[in-house]
């Protein structure tokens, strides 16, 4: 891993019961901690907005031409860091913090139904399992049909080689921001290996 990289790494703004957002704070967190020496870190805070997040997370992609792209969200009902392995496209009528819906309730139209992201998540959490005995990581399969699940879809659509979502807990259930924030740093080193293995056996 000798070339320069860049990861994007979005967090969430306040919502409902969650006043300060737990994603958020672990963002922050990573940024002070860093990332490798070849790889440049860019974080962002995302609204919990869809016209914003429709918006934001294409230009992303645009502008900063990432390597790899991490979108944090957070679940009142994780008590693991949750790694999520697919999108679906339709189905997004819960109202976001401007009380709106995506016009046709979908994220892309006439996008696939339902996008996976290519990486090993299983691999990502047995490093995180069994590296740290208070971290855990666990594998998902429904992101929740609201912002969360929206972005992700959105990055898959762009690269589904180069985009996951994670959900962590509310701050103190059980973990730190520090202690997600190592987390965080664990994931992206784990799939910016796996990308190498993506080029070597392509």
């Amino acid at each position: 891993m000798t070339s320069h990289k860049t990861v994007v790494v979005t967090g969430f703004g306040p919502f409902g019961e969650h006043k300060v957002n737990a994603s958020w704070q672990a963002v922050q967190e990573l940024e002070q901690i860093g990332l490798l020496n070849n790889v440049s870190l860019i974080t962002k805070e995302m609204p919990v907005v869809y016209d914003d997040v429709k918006t934001i997370v294409p230009s992303i992609w645009k502008d900063q031409k990432p390597q790899l792209v991490i979108h944090v969200g957070v679940s009142g009902e994780a008590r693991e860091i949750t790694l999520e392995q697919l999108a679906r496209n339709s189905g997004y009528c819960k109202h976001d913090i401007q009380k709106k819906t995506p016009q046709s309730e979908c994220c892309v139209d006439d996008g696939d139904e339902c996008l996976q992201t290519k990486f090993d998540l299983q691999k990502v959490c047995d490093v995180i399992n069994g590296a740290n005995d208070k971290l855990k990581a666990i594998i998902s399969t429904d992101p929740g049909r609201y912002l969360c699940e929206f972005s992700y879809y959105l990055s898959l659509h762009q690269n589904c080689s180069a985009a996951i979502f994670v959900h962590v807990p509310p701050i103190g259930s059980p973990y730190t921001a520090a202690e997600l924030a190592n987390g965080l740093r664990i994931i992206i080193q784990c799939l910016l290996e796996q990308q190498e293995e993506f080029k070597e056996n392509s």
